[in-house]
């Protein structure tokens, strides 16, 4: 995990100057924003997930279910970003078509609704414990119920939702190519 986090900090600090130059710099869209979203949040999620992780750093229980809670809701969050990003790019590469527009927006609304409820339900039975390993607090989290069936379920309903994107992109590059 430390290997990981250095890994985002050090693309971050040389791809700095680049962001600079041709994001911050430049009028701002929706798009500009989704991205420094998730590349902010995404660096900060490595740091708290690097902090989770560290046997070294004593939490207490609150602040590492709230640090747990606040992951796993991140991933949501993120996840929904990236599908927005991926809406906006299909409706491009599909010459601005309403069809496909309407189309993928309810099958993105359908799968991140939801995996957010499945999230929630997931969370529901999930309950914190404290132990202490040669002097060091260390919180873990019990999952109740049929938690793995319901993160298979959010994982596979992500999956389902990747591979149409990456069906219609192929579908559409190809008829772009046979064009040519």
């Amino acid at each position: 995990m430390v290997a990981a986090g250095i890994v985002v900090v050090y693309d971050w600090v040389l791809t700095l100057g680049q962001e600079i130059e041709l994001i911050w710099r430049q009028r701002w869209s929706l798009m500009t924003m989704l991205y420094l979203i998730i590349r902010y949040i995404g660096i900060l999620y490595s740091v708290v997930n690097l902090l989770q992780t560290m046997r070294s750093v004593s939490l207490t229980d609150a602040v590492s279910a709230t640090m747990y809670y606040a992951t796993d809701g991140t991933i949501v969050a993120l996840t929904a970003m990236l599908g927005v990003i991926m809406i906006a790019r299909l409706h491009a590469m599909y010459q601005g078509s309403r069809t496909m527009l309407i189309f993928l927006v309810i099958i993105f609304l359908a799968v991140n609704i939801t995996c957010g409820v499945i999230a929630a339900i997931g969370l529901n039975d999930t309950v914190a414990e404290e132990s202490i390993l040669s002097g060091t607090y260390i919180c873990y989290f019990v999952h109740g119920g049929n938690d793995q069936l319901l993160y298979s379920m959010v994982w596979i309903l992500n999956t389902v939702w990747e591979v149409l994107a990456l069906c219609l992109s192929v579908w559409v590059a190809v008829k772009h190519f046979r064009e040519l």
